[in-house]
């Protein structure tokens, strides 16, 4: 349940963000998410006009464009679509939809900086088996993506709050339980990492 409100409130965020990567794939499985059951109707307005008045990048999108994905995302299993009638369908996301949107989730992660740092440094252990290899080498790859500092073979360092993102990843990948998170006020060496995010001692 709470991977579940995770992934929603990141999702919600996603609509309501500015950022230009919103494809209309990643746009409509983010909607029909959002709305649980998506019903639609021949005499129904375009629906991302109706949600565009909540979520800043729905509404530039056409119903046409949108009819056009459906096809795109049952093809692929994202979604089911059910015809109750000739002017009544029924779409919901399936749970590989929910496995895509949360691969969308990841790759459109950021890591929010505050405007001033409190002087603490975030620290990730993680030491995963080679039987989860693939789950190693991901998590290995998105802390890079997002800056993080590689320490030590499987420690790496970051200045800002970020438990939350790298708990979210662990979840997806099913390696939560390899990874400790750790907040350390002091660094006896740390100028390498002052100088690796321009930040002053």
């Amino acid at each position: 349940m709470k991977r579940y409100e995770d992934l929603k409130e990141r999702v919600e965020n996603f609509l309501d963000s500015g950022k230009p990567s919103a494809q209309i794939t990643k746009v409509a499985l983010a909607l029909i998410f959002v709305a649980g059951v998506l019903t639609i109707t021949a005499m129904a307005p375009n629906v991302f006009q109706v949600f565009g008045r909540r979520y800043k990048k729905v509404g530039k999108y056409e119903k046409r464009q949108f009819q056009k994905n459906m096809f795109y995302l049952k093809k692929k299993g994202f979604v089911e679509v059910i015809k109750e009638s000739d002017d009544k369908t029924i779409v919901r996301i399936t749970r590989k939809g929910q496995q895509k949107l949360i691969e969308y989730s990841i790759d459109e992660m950021e890591i929010k900086k505050p405007e001033k740092w409190d002087r603490k440094w975030r620290m990730v252990i993680f030491d995963v088996p080679n039987k989860y290899k693939t789950a190693r080498d991901a998590l290995r790859k998105k802390l890079k993506e997002m800056g993080f500092y590689q320490l030590q073979k499987s420690v790496w360092v970051y200045p800002y709050p970020c438990f939350d993102e790298i708990l979210f990843i662990g979840k997806f990948f099913n390696a939560e339980r390899f990874i400790e998170l750790l907040t350390v006020e002091e660094m006896i060496n740390d100028d390498k990492l002052l100088r690796c995010f321009r930040l002053q001692s």
